[in-house]
């Protein structure tokens, strides 16, 4: 079910987090607004998942899109981002964060490994320095050109100018 792997409680996804490291799973962690689902994040949340056993995957809240983004993101709201993430086969579990960045959320998991899009390089990656202290690892995954949702949200609104 969708509902039972989204986490709004922090202590609670730890708990659960706990229990998956005590059964020897790879936990493999990453983050990012997830505004637009494409294709782009669906092959990269499966290469993700595919580096260890439970992919969780933080979302930012609203209000950090639209710091990040601009005011007129995020399109999609975090309710709407979270149960879209959780619905698929490769997410575990879905967090939320409303800071800048997910780093204290990653201080509290403490993921076996640390993921981030192409578009990152490993040592740009917020948090490796907690992963790496601990034994973990930090990996960019292939970013796939051509797929974003920035140049999706400007490819719907140049659609309109024709309408």
């Amino acid at each position: 079910m969708i509902e039972d792997k989204i986490f709004l409680d922090i202590d609670k996804a730890v708990e659960q987090i706990q229990r998956w490291k005590e059964a020897s799973q790879k936990i493999v962690f990453t983050n990012g607004c997830f505004d637009l689902l494409h294709v782009g994040h669906v092959m990269y949340l499966q290469e993700a998942k595919s580096l260890g056993d439970k992919l969780i995957v933080a979302v930012n809240s609203d209000a950090s899109v639209s710091k990040l983004k601009g005011p007129h993101r995020p399109i999609k709201d975090e309710y709407n981002r979270m149960s879209i993430m959780a619905a698929l086969q490769s997410v575990d579990m879905v967090l939320l964060f409303g800071t800048e960045t997910p780093y204290e959320i990653i201080q509290q998991v403490v993921p076996d490994i640390l993921v981030k899009g192409g578009d990152w390089s490993p040592d740009q990656i917020v948090g490796s320095d907690i992963v790496l202290s601990h034994g973990g690892e930090v990996r960019s995954l292939q970013f796939l050109e051509g797929y974003s949702t920035t140049a999706l949200e400007k490819k719907i609104l140049d659609s309109y100018k024709y309408c």
